[in-house]
């Protein structure tokens, strides 16, 4: 089963300390962001990738280009260039496709670019842009239970902010963190090929229209996730993400590596 990683956006919120690239390059336990994601699906078995680029997109082209070189202690002969890994290289089961679907294009455009690539069957996708221990497989087993064309993985959204209770002008009731955070659409989907027949061209997000049009027919299941999760939309998300993964055991990190 094929995973579609939408890569094409800026880390442009991130600030001036982060270097100029697609945001899922952005360094997270010196690893970029996209790393944990793929890294992730592989420790379920899911090692077919397409990744759409967009804004500097040769940046991800290279990674993987390079990924040998990036991920392995290596003997390098100067002379002739040659290049000899050192003792069992850390290797990838992956195959990935990186496929530039325009620099401007959006969400749901990007995927509809893609649509040559995944008529085969039920798919996978996700955002570039944030991590979670979500069960993959438990989520293509629900999604095959719905028979609909799309599933999406509900989340809480993390706490950014305390929240007042108001009655009048009192407060009746002050809480550090929200009290009813409610869902969100957490990325994390599977979905059937029918799923291009909800979008229209690059001029289409994923995350409202699409949506909108599915749940309207019955076609948009929700699987629900109590764990771990979260995205990378400003410079403290990153810190908080390389605190976690500095710790014995990161939220999201549900692989070990060979």
């Amino acid at each position: 089963m094929k995973v579609v990683i939408l890569a094409g956006g800026a880390g442009n919120r991130l600030g001036g300390d982060t270097p100029p690239g697609p945001k899922p390059m952005v360094d997270i336990g010196g690893k970029p962001l996209l790393w944990h994601i793929m890294s992730q699906y592989s420790a379920y078995g899911f090692d077919e990738f397409v990744v759409a680029v967009g804004y500097l997109g040769g940046q991800i082209k290279r990674y993987f280009a390079e990924f040998d070189l990036v991920e392995n202690d290596v003997r390098i002969q100067v002379p002739s260039g040659r290049i000899e890994v050192h003792g069992a290289p850390r290797t990838m089961k992956w195959s990935v496709d990186v496929v530039d679907t325009g620099r401007w294009t959006e969400s749901g455009g990007r995927l509809k670019r893609l649509e040559p690539l995944l008529q085969a069957g039920t798919f996978m996708m996700t955002f570039g842009d944030a991590v979670s221990d979500v069960d993959l497989g438990a989520l293509v087993e629900f999604h095959r239970s719905q028979g609909k064309v799309a599933t999406l993985t509900a989340v809480h959204p993390p706490p950014r902010f305390g929240e007042l209770r108001l009655e009048g002008d009192m407060v009746t009731d002050f809480s550090e963190k929200p009290m009813d955070a409610g869902w969100i659409n957490g990325g994390f989907m599977a979905f059937e090929p029918r799923i291009f027949e909800y979008i229209d061209g690059d001029h289409v997000g994923l995350s409202l229209e699409p949506m909108q049009r599915l749940a309207q027919d019955g076609e948009l299941a929700a699987y629900r996730h109590q764990g771990f999760w979260q995205s990378v939309d400003s410079m403290r998300d990153k810190v908080m993400l390389e605190e976690l993964w500095a710790s014995p055991e990161p939220p999201w990190r549900t692989w070990v590596e060979g």
